[in-house]
């Protein structure tokens, strides 16, 4: 409402008093605003739209005045509206109120700075100056602000975008206003006419440098064989929507599509044959997306990726099982040697969730699923979570022995590590019964908290058993294991999935921890209740250099501690547990407290 307050208060109604030849300049600096309307262009990279129109409007400030100006508004919104009349109605109205704020507050700013109607004159250059600034960052801020409000843009990242994206190409805008003020101050029409080429011109230009750039980046994001995206252009759009994803709420869902037994036809037919086969599955993909969301990149080899925007798992894998039928179902050459008898593909889906912070611990949980559906015969559509208890049971257990053999290696360097660890993991082993968590959850908790320290093994011998106090440069290394513990686990394909536990056991709810100072939920949950174990062990834990507290004493520190280092809502929870276990004759009560105590995530 402001726009049409200020055009109201600073037009007047002045078009109702101009005589002839007051109208024939306003038809003609409107025809000039319709027709560089027009011509609008893009710039690359986003495609931010643009057009000099603006160049006119601050020359019409310079020459004539804002009622002049706001009439020459006015009359092109006018002409505009008829059309474009498939142009939604209240934009048009906003694009008005817009210009209107930005005309009158740039005239404002021209006669403060002492400017005068009338020709270009140089000892006023800090008015003609000051008035564009004001308009460039007025239409910066208004245009910023409408993307947040109606599309819900993260307002800085817009603003940051529209600055890098558009500057040079709006500088441009403002230097033609004094270039046309000039030309119609000393040529009038022919002037206008010279003013007009120019512009149409370089808009022409820009038009062909964008779609040249286009171009050149749809060649850099495609597979060329396939036609696909590759795997660069999926990293980028994955990142961007988990960024999207964390901020509006909405699901998401990465699926990871290989086909079965594309070796075995390979090695038979040979390579042509082998890449007709993938391109006749990309084909099909394409097909299948088209007209949706969904990103479909070619991950590399006979992977595909797909990437399902407002698709939660269930719904992923709807549209993946129905993938797979159509597959199964569709002759090619050669199918008889495949044990399916038909063309096949194994997929695994992992969903988004807010505490997946990389984009790397996305892609692994899709590529386990993936390694699940084939392990259990090919040709299946597997779901990152949903293995059978008795196989997860049997793996949990190889699993436990391969890290202890690991840990075993702490038996010499720091006895005391070994045993912390070993510890640390009953109780995780506690909780994730009281937590009644699915089996993944609990596996990936308990041997999480098993691995936790391992990054220590890299730390030297000197400093890991150090009885003074480290200095500032010995606790930097020590802080580094968390580091060097994530590596170690990235390193082993069971294991990548822990390290989220290795990684972030040493962050604060007050996100004064490291080594990232993530806060309160952007910790995951059970890495917050990992963090009160570890502490807790720490500190009852007897050591001949370091003072130990009892239970009790323990208790106490953590309840100080909760709301700062630790989840406060997580922290009442491992205390009535520790307390069922200091209090025997409680035992009964306090488990039953335990299970019936909600617990938000």
């Amino acid at each position: 409402m402001s726009g049409f307050g200020l055009f109201a208060i600073y037009n007047q109604a002045a078009f109702l008093q101009y005589a002839a030849s007051g109208w024939v300049w306003i038809c003609a600096m409107s025809a000039a605003v319709v027709i560089l309307t027009v011509f609008t262009f893009q710039l690359p990279p986003q495609g931010n739209g643009l057009s000099l129109d603006s160049s006119v409007y601050l020359a019409c400030i310079f020459l004539f005045g804002p009622s002049f100006s706001l009439t020459v508004l006015l009359l092109s919104s006018l002409i505009s509206f008829f059309l474009e009349r498939n142009k939604v109605w209240w934009k048009q109205l906003n694009n008005f109120a817009v210009y209107s704020i930005m005309i009158c507050t740039s005239s404002l700013t021209f006669a403060a700075f002492g400017g005068e109607e009338g020709p270009l004159l140089s000892y006023h250059l800090y008015a003609y100056t000051g008035s564009m600034a004001v308009y460039f960052i007025l239409n910066t801020l208004l245009i910023s602000l409408y993307y947040y409000v109606v599309f819900h843009e993260n307002l800085y990242e817009t603003l940051k975008g529209m600055l890098r994206d558009t500057l040079l190409a709006y500088l441009s805008t403002l230097v033609l206003s004094l270039v046309l003020t000039i030309l119609v101050s000393h040529n009038e029409f022919v002037g206008l006419a010279l003013f007009l080429c120019l512009s149409v011109l370089l808009s022409y230009s820009f038009k062909q440098l964008f779609a040249m750039y286009r171009s050149i980046e749809e060649r850099a994001n495609r597979d060329q064989r396939t036609g696909l995206f590759n795997h660069s252009y999926f990293e980028t759009a994955l990142e961007e929507a988990m960024r999207k994803s964390k901020a509006d709420g909405s699901a998401l869902s990465l699926a990871m599509i290989d086909i079965d037994d594309f070796k075995k036809y390979n090695d038979h037919f040979g390579h042509l044959k082998g890449d007709g086969l993938i391109v006749f599955l990309a084909e099909l993909l394409k097909k299948e997306s088209k007209g949706t969301e969904i990103i479909v990149s070619r991950y590399g080899g006979e992977e595909f990726t797909l990437l399902l925007p407002a698709h939660d798992t269930v719904q992923a894998k709807q549209f993946i099982e129905r993938l797979r039928r159509m597959l199964n179902q569709s002759p090619f050459e050669g199918v008889e040697i495949f044990p399916q008898g038909c063309l096949s593909f194994s997929a695994g889906i992992a969903g988004y969730k807010p505490d997946v912070h990389e984009k790397s611990e996305l892609v692994e949980h899709a590529d386990q699923a993936l390694y699940y559906a084939k392990k259990q015969g090919k040709n299946l559509v597997h779901i990152y979570g949903n293995q059978s208890p008795l196989e997860r049971e049997i793996d949990f257990s190889q699993d436990v022995r391969d890290i202890e053999q690991q840990l075993n290696l702490f038996m010499y360097k720091d006895l005391e590590t070994f045993k912390h660890s070993k510890r640390v993991f009953q109780y995780a082993l506690d909780i994730s019964r009281l937590l009644n968590l699915d089996n993944l959850t609990k596996r990936q908790f308990t041997l999480g908290a098993l691995i936790h320290d391992i990054g220590k093994l890299e730390i030297p011998w000197g400093i890991l058993n150090k009885k003074d106090k480290l200095t500032p440069e010995e606790w930097e290394m020590v802080k580094w294991h968390v580091t060097w513990g994530k590596k170690m686990a990235m390193t082993n394909e069971k294991f990548k999935d822990l390290a989220p536990y290795i990684e972030l056991h040493h962050e604060r709810y007050d996100g004064q921890g490291y080594p990232y100072g993530f806060k309160g939920e952007e910790i995951p949950r059970l890495c917050r209740m990992l963090t009160i174990i570890d502490s807790f062990d720490a500190m009852t834990t007897e050591r001949a250099y370091q003072p130990t507290k009892s239970i009790a004493e323990a208790i106490v520190e953590l309840r100080a501690c909760a709301g700062s280092q630790f989840d406060p809502q997580l922290t009442e929870f491992f205390i009535n547990y520790i307390e069922s276990r200091a209090f025997p004759s409680e035992d009964i009560t306090t488990q039953r407290s335990l299970q019936d105590t909600p617990l938000t995530h």
